[in-house]
């Protein structure tokens, strides 16, 4: 009997604390728990039957339990905060070949940290792009939404173009580290600290001021999937740390690694940039 609560309550408790992280870990024990259903119903009829099939049970499941055990020791390891950390990793530069390309060029950070060789030029070529062209009519400005693809001319500032947004950039990412990118866009704040802490630098859109810009830094763009407010200051880094006072982050306008902006200004220039964010998962 005791078995029987105590699988119930470990189902509930991890369906609370993961949620869809854990989706398939909690579909486990849901088939655990529907086994041992049976067992006790069967218990009812012959009790030698029933403890035969729990020790049968048992040796099933052993591997598999040792294995989620071992998945959920390290994902609830992550959630601890550290006061400081700061991830050891090279800058790189997307000038002189990419004056529009922060975005894959922080990518391609991301993805070295994770052990993957993909370089800014291929990453640039590779990138979904937005063919909608510049047009101004009547005063307004028609173009391509970032979240569509790379919108405007990556490789030179005499074209018009901007950048590309968090969805065409994580749809990249995953056909080099499939099924471990964690889209971290419209979290809080802390959550990105939480993968920082557990020593993976995480992908981001800021703005190149690093604080809160004002309205007059933007306008108004008419795209095919609706109307978005552009910021020209839009920018890409890649975060590596943070401590009391800072963020940290390798800057691709730059070159310059651990490079450090006030933590609350920084964080108002994310949240304004539509909280963006992605990083990766171990495998």
């Amino acid at each position: 009997m005791y078995l029987y609560i105590a699988a119930i309550m470990l189902f509930l408790f991890l369906i609370m604390i993961f949620r869809k992280t854990l989706l398939k870990t909690a579909s486990l024990f849901l088939v655990v728990f529907i086994l041992i259903s049976a067992a006790f119903v069967l218990d009812n009829w012959d009790q030698n039957r029933s403890a035969s099939a729990v020790d049968q049970m048992k040796s099933w499941l052993s591997e598999p339990v040792k294995k989620t055990s071992a998945f959920i020791e390290h994902n609830t390891a992550v959630v601890k905060i550290k006061d400081e950390t700061l991830i050891d990793l090279p800058a790189v530069n997307q000038f002189p070949e990419l004056p529009r390309g922060c975005e894959v060029t922080s990518l391609s950070m991301l993805l070295q940290h994770a052990g993957i060789k993909a370089d800014k030029i291929t990453l640039a070529k590779e990138i979904k792009k937005n063919p909608e062209p510049y047009n101004i009519e009547n005063g307004k400005i028609y173009f391509g939404h970032p979240n569509d693809g790379f919108v405007g001319d990556m490789l030179s500032f005499d074209n018009p173009g901007l950048g590309v947004y968090h969805k065409p950039v994580k749809e990249l990412a995953e056909k080099y580290l499939p099924g471990s990118i964690r889209d971290l866009t419209g979290s809080d704040f802390t959550e990105l600290k939480i993968h920082l802490s557990d020593g993976r630098p995480v992908w981001i859109i800021t703005n190149t001021a690093y604080k809160k810009l004002s309205d007059d830094f933007f306008q108004t763009w008419h795209t095919p999937s609706g109307e978005i407010q552009i910021t020209y200051k839009e920018h890409s880094v890649l975060l590596t740390g943070y401590d009391q006072e800072y963020m940290y982050f390798n800057d691709p306008l730059t070159g310059e690694k651990n490079k450090k902006a006030p933590i609350a200004d920084f964080e108002e220039a994310w949240v304004q940039m539509g909280r963006q964010a992605i990083t990766y998962l171990p495998q």
